[in-house]
């Protein structure tokens, strides 16, 4: 019964957490925040992909979906499906934004988003899998039928851009959950946590096609403080058609234990006309590493449906 207990914590706590790995990375900030929805020349859609500790029986399994597009020329719609898989517990969502995006000053490139994400998530524990061992074979008879819950909740957010240089901060979940009153286990009602996303790309020496951008996410969870941040760096070369490859790598920590990475690992990919692809190999550096190969995230997408805004606060930020 004690590893029952324990799915039902682990899984009733990742509720309406969903993993942000590298996934963003794979030129989609769309997946951190809501705010660039719409941000870019074209229709742009990307499948997700991730295994984490792979080898580990039950471990961490996600699909998703994103797709976001400008309407008009300051505004953006946007679209995530996702599937997450966790031992017995899975939750399924989709969530829907809207951005709209403001120049602060045209000759200086200063522009300001806000965006707003209404989310549905469901829940569920499929019991059907517990096993109490030699020691409990008989599991608890309140354990009935599979238990499911469901919860609407909204994501909001500002998004500061000079140039280059880019800021976000998110409030994610910003209403209390429903609590199922089945379930004897404590747990936080309340699943607001923040993330600030922030980064600089800039341009190598003139000719050399090459463009650079270090970036840092720090995510922070209000029930209990917890907190973790990703330093990244990428770099992209280009050739004369705008396609390009790009290399990076990722370090990840919790933020009371600098030197003691969650992972750390690199990242791979490429532009070839509408197609996208992006790999990334995130190394496990607790003791799970004795037992998994790390974590897998695979990237495909699709830029299509080219066109240029009238308004330069929703143009590509790639290329600056």
């Amino acid at each position: 019964m004690c590893l029952c207990l324990l799915v039902i914590l682990r899984g009733y706590s990742q509720e309406l957490n969903l993993p942000v790995f590298t996934q963003y990375l794979a030129d989609n900030n769309f997946v951190v925040s809501p705010t660039f929805a719409g941000i870019g020349d074209n229709l742009k859609i990307r499948a997700n992909g991730l295994t984490q500790w792979a080898g580990v029986e039950g471990a961490p399994d996600n699909q998703s979906l994103y797709g976001d597009v400008r309407i008009g020329n300051r505004s953006g719609l946007g679209l995530s499906l996702y599937n997450d898989k966790n031992g017995n517990t899975t939750q399924t969502g989709i969530k829907f934004s809207f951005a709209h995006h403001l120049i602060l000053d045209y000759y200086s490139k200063q522009y300001l988003s806000f965006g707003i994400s209404y989310n549905i998530n469901t829940f569920k524990i499929d019991i059907s899998k517990f096993d109490g061992g030699t020691e409990n074979p008989t599991l608890d008879p309140f354990v009935t039928d599979d238990r499911r819950t469901a919860n609407n909740n909204f994501d909001v957010g500002f998004l500061y851009r000079n140039k280059g240089l880019f800021l976000s901060f998110n409030a994610n979940n910003i209403l209390e959950k429903n609590l199922d009153p089945s379930i004897r286990v404590s747990e936080p009602r309340l699943l607001l946590n923040y993330q600030v996303y922030s980064g600089y790309a800039f341009e190598g020496k003139k000719g050399s096609y090459l463009e650079f951008e270090p970036s840092v996410y720090y995510q922070m969870f209000s029930s209990d403080s917890r907190s973790s941040t990703d330093v990244s760096f990428k770099v992209r070369k280009y050739n004369r058609k705008e396609d390009y490859l790009w290399a990076g790598v990722s370090y990840r920590f919790l933020n009371d234990q600098l030197f003691k990475p969650l992972n750390v690992g690199p990242m791979i990919g490429f532009q070839k006309s509408i197609f996208y692809f992006g790999y990334a190999y995130q190394i496990t550096t607790n003791q799970i590493a004795n037992y998994s190969s790390g974590t897998h995230v695979v990237t495909i997408g699709l830029n299509f449906l080219q066109g240029i805004s009238n308004c330069p606060c929703t143009q590509s930020p790639i290329r600056h």
